[in-house]
């Protein structure tokens, strides 16, 4: 996807989150984030996006506490989320092909720009499901968003940064997930740790449905019953129970 598709989504995806937590108690829980109020949530949003635009001008930093952040009073909070997501844009743009620092070693700066574009969608759907808003991600996001998820896990990296990840390696175990319009994913969990490629027609496990329900359920923010599951649904259990994100 390229960047200016992800600015699209950072930017859509901002502003639908503003739109959902206008009006809505500051404290009010958030049910896919259970021990942040909502505040915390649009703290998250706009210190994260501000704090990745950091990263692309400066260098690495400390990854700050959604705690400490100050959205301000809630009257100012979309104002204030979108300024951070076009801080980050501009920040991307301005570094045009020199590399920037990431979890996983120096990488384009638009590494931020879809790490954030998908991060926020989720959130933006943690926001809607708080308040009772409407939520929906286009298709291509929603897919660009999955391989972006999958990039993560299978980057040697990432064990180190959350234990739980090093649960997911295997020896040989498939896992596919199946959207209804489109290839899909298949992901294979080796002894090295996770593999993913595009499409595959037979796993042992499968998690298939529309899109958007396939990436709420990978992130933890849908039942798994909200897709169909065929195969061996210990294995896709154990997968969801070791990839919150």
């Amino acid at each position: 996807m390229d960047t200016t598709r992800l600015a699209e989504g950072l930017h859509d995806h901002t502003a639908g989150f503003a739109g959902a937590v206008t009006g809505a108690d500051p404290e009010a829980r958030v049910p896919t984030c259970p021990e942040w109020p909502l505040r915390v949530l649009v703290g998250h949003i706009g210190q994260a996006h501000r704090w990745a635009a950091g990263i692309v001008r400066s260098g690495p930093s400390p990854v700050p506490d959604p705690f400490d952040a100050d959205p301000g009073s809630p009257e100012k909070w979309s104002d204030w989320l979108l300024q951070g997501a076009a801080d980050l844009e501009d920040a991307v743009l301005a570094a045009g092909e020199t590399p920037v620092w990431t979890f996983f070693g120096p990488g384009p700066a638009r590494f931020w720009l879809r790490r954030m574009a998908h991060d926020t969608t989720v959130h933006h759907a943690d926001a809607a499901f708080a308040t009772g808003a409407a939520f929906e991600v286009a298709p291509d996001l929603a897919a660009d968003a999955i391989s972006e998820w999958l990039d993560v896990l299978s980057d040697p990296v990432t064990p180190t940064l959350n234990p739980a990840f090093a649960e997911l390696r295997g020896t040989g175990q498939t896992l596919r997930v199946a959207p209804d319009d489109g290839p899909g994913w298949l992901v294979t969990r080796t002894p090295d740790g996770v593999r993913w490629a595009p499409g595959g027609d037979t796993a042992d496990a499968t998690l298939a449905g529309p899109v958007q329900d396939l990436l709420l359920v990978l992130t933890r923010r849908l039942p798994a019953d909200r897709v169909r599951r065929t195969g061996d649904r210990a294995l896709a259990e154990h997968w969801l129970a070791h990839t919150a994100a």
